[in-house]
């Protein structure tokens, strides 16, 4: 297998002190961090990338690595994102050259058409993406970022490759609005991808657009990358209606013989859906019945009350409102001092904030 590189170098007497911003930065988002003297390198997950970094007197020089050019693309734009933070008083000018370097379409840019619109429930509405070259999607990550065109655009505009590893996007009043989704589906052979909105009004930009999407309305589609979970012999899985469709993925791709936990928060029993763990996985739905999604205690309190093997291999997830995400991060690394490995909790929405 060919591995792609792009290198980026700058001239700076602070070199060692960006570096080490860098690594900070990638270790606080759990990214295995490797630093030698003057030298680093960073992992993305599952092999997908590698960094290396090295300070020299007078330069800073940044190599990336990945097999596929979405991860090359993806790695460029977190160093490239990680060292404007750390040189913001420098201001370098960042030029990356190598593979990847003379692209005008971003690598995991699809233009997606609505095909079809389905109720699940009062809540979740299905859309039915249709799009070329959707293969890679069924590898590589569960999520993607779709980017929705502000209204009355005759023609849909997307953001574009840069030389300094970020994305050049239009502007503002033609800028597509970007939301992190999960494929609850995929058939790749007939360019169909499912995705499931949460509806909760025309507040939501997201949902909003999925409350009033028809056939033939056109989305971007950026990714695929993250969600996915290590195998293990025991789970602990948790989430709110927004985490439904990552947990029915995280379903599938569990070995026929795991056992364990899932714990589903939803409003009532109408939003309680068909999904199928592995007959070792029990699986309870959780009604807030009449209180407000983000202010109800059931899923946290459900998780942390869930006992959990003594030995043997195993993963803790959720995904959920902001502050639910906290205290279960809170809970399994510093009160029940879990290996970060072997735990995952993710905020899917935050209580109070407006446009999602």
């Amino acid at each position: 297998m060919s591995i792609l590189n792009s290198e980026l170098r700058i001239e700076t007497s602070l070199g060692n002190e960006y570096l080490n911003s860098i690594c900070n930065d990638f270790e606080t988002d759990e990214f295995p961090t490797r630093r030698t003297g003057e030298t680093a390198q960073v992992e993305l997950p599952r092999g997908r990338g590698t960094a290396y970094l090295a300070a020299r007197p007078g330069e800073l020089t940044i190599r990336a690595e990945a097999a596929t050019e979405q991860g090359l693309s993806a790695l460029k734009f977190m160093l490239s994102l990680r060292l404007e933070k750390a040189a913001q008083a420098e201001k370098p000018e960042l030029a990356w050259t190598g593979d990847g370097c003379d692209i005008t379409v971003l690598p995991g840019l699809r233009e997606m058409q609505v095909r079809r619109v389905a109720q699940v429930t009062p809540l979740i509405r299905r859309i039915t993406l249709a799009g070329e070259d959707l293969q890679r999607f069924t590898r590589d990550g569960i999520h993607i970022r779709l980017l929705i065109p502000p209204a009355g655009l005759d023609k849909p505009e997307w953001p574009r490759p840069a030389k300094n590893g970020r994305r050049t996007w239009p502007p503002e009043e033609r800028r597509p609005t970007q939301r992190l989704y999960t494929i609850r589906r995929i058939d790749a052979a007939a360019g169909e991808i499912d995705v499931d909105f949460v509806l909760h009004g025309d507040a939501g930009i997201a949902s909003g657009w999925a409350a009033r999407a028809m056939p033939g309305d056109i989305v971007g589609m950026i990714g695929p990358g993250g969600g996915e979970i290590d195998e293990a012999d025991w789970y602990l899985i948790a989430g709110d209606e927004t985490a439904i469709p990552a947990i029915a993925r995280i379903f599938e791709a569990m070995p026929a013989q795991a056992r364990g936990l899932a714990l589903i928060e939803v409003a009532d029993a109408d939003e309680i859906q068909a999904l199928v763990p592995p007959a070792g996985v029990e699986l309870k739905w959780l009604l807030r019945r009449g209180r407000p999604a983000g202010e109800s205690d059931l899923l946290a309190e459900a998780a942390i009350a869930a006992p959990l093997p003594s030995e043997g291999r195993f993963q803790c997830w959720l995904g959920a409102e902001a502050e639910t995400a906290r205290r279960l991060r809170h809970h399994w690394r510093q009160v029940l001092r879990l290996p970060k490995h072997a735990v995952s909790a993710v905020a899917y929405w935050h209580r109070g904030e407006p446009g999602h």
